[in-house]
């Protein structure tokens, strides 16, 4: 277990602008990261292997993106016991996001409002990042897996976005063991729209000739995530599930390990916070309020896609039991955030700890 307790640390960061204690938390674990100081915050890694979408993670408990947006810090995250890392998102060129502030907590809730907009030093800032991470030089099985989340900027039409998609994934394929295509994030304007059912069929069919291309060059074939907000009602859950199915799935039904789905990213509502000091903020609502939406959007993926398609959780975890009700609601595997700002590296072992023990019940 790490040798400076979370509840240590918290009150501090907590005391700070909550954008400024982000940034001054990826500084010190980009610092630490390559030295034995990660005993500070570091966690033993839960070995619980699990397949999904061809690869095999060293257990089902990952980060979500944007948490490290620039891959700054993947070796630091990695000592938290993380079976598997996303980072991003990234864009094709570098852009500063939305003006500042753009972060707020409320922490009666367990929650965070952000609007950052997809704040990034550019693809090939994020590349040269990545390549300088050493978790896959280690000997024997590599720690964990690593997933690179992918947007467009904000300054490309809608109607181009796919060009924006098809740069990303050019640039991070040969670096990635799995890309998300982010198409939910609340603070880009009109990103939400590809979720349509012609919108998405028109990426998901450019991303999929595109990969096609791209593991014939690179030897390699990885699996494609795509990334949905929690504010889908059923019939549009149905109607991304039937897309997905058509790239993902063979005739049969049956998935291929081509493509997967991330359900789900922040929310637009503020039912469960009504009346909270920053509440009405703009921007996409995370943490435990979030829990069930995402929950019920698993739940309704799973009844549509089958028993064989990847779904990975994320949403509201901010406890094991949070974590174990993504596996019974319907996902593979889960992923953290702002769990992690509230509880901190703990709540990582804690997690795959009790998704293991409930696939040994």
């Amino acid at each position: 277990m790490s040798l400076l307790p979370y509840a240590v640390a918290r009150p501090f960061l907590f005391g700070l602008d909550p954008e400024a204690a982000h940034e001054l938390t990826l500084g010190s674990i980009a610092r630490l990261q390559h030295s034995p100081l990660t005993c500070l915050y570091g966690e033993p890694r839960v070995h619980d292997p699990y397949t999904l979408a061809g690869l095999q993670f060293p257990n089902r408990v990952g980060l979500a993106a944007g948490l490290d947006k620039n891959a700054r810090c993947i070796d630091g995250l990695a000592a938290m016991g993380f079976g598997f890392v996303e980072v991003g998102t990234v864009t094709p060129k570098a852009q500063a996001g939305n003006p500042k502030p753009r972060m707020f907590r409320l922490p009666k809730a367990q929650a965070l409002i952000n609007r950052l907009g997809f704040n990034n030093e550019g693809l090939d800032a994020f590349i040269a990042n990545v390549k300088q991470a050493r978790f896959r030089q280690q000997k024997g099985v590599s720690p964990m897996l690593l997933g690179l989340n992918i947007g467009k900027n904000a300054s490309t039409p809608i109607e181009r976005a796919i060009d924006d998609y098809l740069i990303c994934l050019d640039g991070v394929y040969p670096h990635a063991d799995y890309v998300t295509v982010n198409i939910s994030s609340p603070n880009t304007q009109n990103l939400r729209s590809l979720q349509s059912d012609e919108a998405l069929d028109a990426l998901l069919g450019a991303v999929a000739e595109r990969r096609e291309l791209l593991a014939q060059r690179h030897g390699r074939r990885i699996p494609v995530f795509v990334k949905i907000a929690p504010d889908l009602d059923e019939t549009q859950v149905e109607i991304i599930a039937t897309t997905l199915m058509r790239y993902g799935a063979d005739s049969d039904g049956v998935a291929t390990s081509a493509f997967g789905v991330i359900a789900t990213n922040t929310t637009l509502s503020r039912e469960a916070v009504a009346g909270q000091p920053h509440a009405q903020e703009t921007g996409g609502l995370s943490g435990a309020p979030v829990l069930q939406a995402s929950n019920r959007v698993i739940r309704q993926l799973r009844a549509c896609l089958g028993k064989s398609f990847p779904i990975v959780g994320v949403g509201g975890v901010m406890s094991a039991d949070d974590a174990v009700s993504k596996i019974q609601s319907g996902a593979n595997i889960v992923q953290i955030y702002t769990g992690l700002i509230y509880q901190g590296p703990s709540l990582v072992w804690e997690s795959a700890r009790a998704i293991q023990a409930l696939a040994d019940s």
